[in-house]
């Protein structure tokens, strides 16, 4: 079978990190700089997609490092409602992989206009997006063919920690974004076959994380659905529980991403709470009673260790889809670029 263009670019994502951090040091370090210089008290972020997902992720590595408080802004408060948004002494960061999409574009501008330091995460330094930031940080990730995004969302939040990093100045975080690719390359060997063995046939699925971790259930769910026609559903592992584990009964599949940080604990106990229910849990990187667990990179950094997790899923969701008897590439009705108002 000829590979997908997906398969081809989970695979470059070492190599597409390691490139990252060799060429956009000096836009990371000039970045930095400018923000210890505004030294923020709110961060808001302006993304759609994965974009967004990656958005969330930097989210919560801002609030637990930095203990500057960030929000995500709705693009059409600049695009279709025309509302200024007051931000002096905020900064706003837009993530966009083609960063073209017009009501990205206008946020950005709009967010300079209130008073913003504006930073552009994209993979195309001549964009709109880029264009309308006072500051941009290049992906340097290259063309990416597929419909579904991966090494650009993995560079994307690569980028967002390795700013924040030089922004704290923390050597610990610091170090942890320089060991990136030599991680990802280890968790592209890692083996996911029992998850798919199980979710070949499966209709639905909840997907479970908490703190960065929830960012990359988001993603993860995403995924389920534009590549495999899955209908999954992301909650934080504390959320689950408020209401949407009524619906969950025997056979019924859950994916919980346990990472070793402060909340590993509380993703185990959920996912045993929903073993005991009867669902099929699997779980990443801890045991848990009534559960399987898939294998994960161990020893990392608490901020990082969620994004390894997402690259040993992006290449068991490809190899999931072909099993399925979906095209990976091209999911249907969706394209590359969407540009919306």
């Amino acid at each position: 079978m000829t590979q997908s263009y997906m398969a081809a670019e989970v695979a470059e994502i070492p190599q597409a990190a390691a490139r990252f951090l060799d060429l956009s040091g000096q836009a990371i370090a000039e970045t930095a700089a400018e923000l210890r210089r505004v030294d923020p008290r709110l961060i808001v972020t302006v993304a759609r997609g994965s974009s967004d997902h990656a958005a969330t992720y930097l989210k919560y590595a801002v609030e637990l490092l930095a203990g500057a408080p960030v929000a995500s802004v709705g693009p059409s408060i600049a695009s279709i409602y025309n509302r200024p948004l007051r931000l002096d002494g905020a900064a706003c960061i837009g993530i966009s992989q083609s960063g073209r999409s017009p009501d990205i574009v206008e946020m950005m501008r709009a967010a300079s206009a209130g008073g913003a330091l504006s930073i552009a995460i994209t993979n195309f330094a001549d964009s709109p997006m880029a264009s309308a930031s006072d500051r941009c940080l290049p992906l340097q990730a290259g063309a990416e063919k597929s419909v579904a995004a991966t090494k650009t969302f993995v560079t994307s939040v690569l980028a967002a920690l390795a700013l924040l990093a030089e922004w704290q100045q923390d050597n610990s975080l610091r170090a942890a974004v320089a060991d990136l690719p030599e991680a990802f390359a280890k968790a592209l060997a890692l083996d996911w076959s029992p998850h798919s063995a199980r979710l070949v046939r499966a209709q639905s699925l909840f997907v479970l994380g908490r703190g960065p971790g929830f960012a990359i259930a988001n993603e993860a769910a995403l995924k389920f659905k534009e590549t495999c026609g899955l209908h999954a559903e992301a909650y934080s592992a504390a959320e689950v529980l408020h209401g949407p584990a009524a619906i969950v009964q025997a056979r019924f599949p859950v994916f919980a991403l346990a990472v070793e940080d402060a909340a590993q604990a509380q993703v185990v106990a959920t996912a045993e709470r929903l073993a005991v229910q009867e669902a099929d849990v699997f779980i990443t990187g801890a045991p848990a009673k009534g559960a399987v667990t898939l294998p994960l990179v161990s020893g990392l950094h608490p901020l990082v260790a969620p994004l390894i997790a997402v690259v040993a899923f992006y290449k068991f969701i490809e190899e999931l889809a072909r099993r399925r008897g979906f095209d990976p590439d091209t999911p249907p009705h969706l394209r590359k670029v969407t540009e919306t108002i």
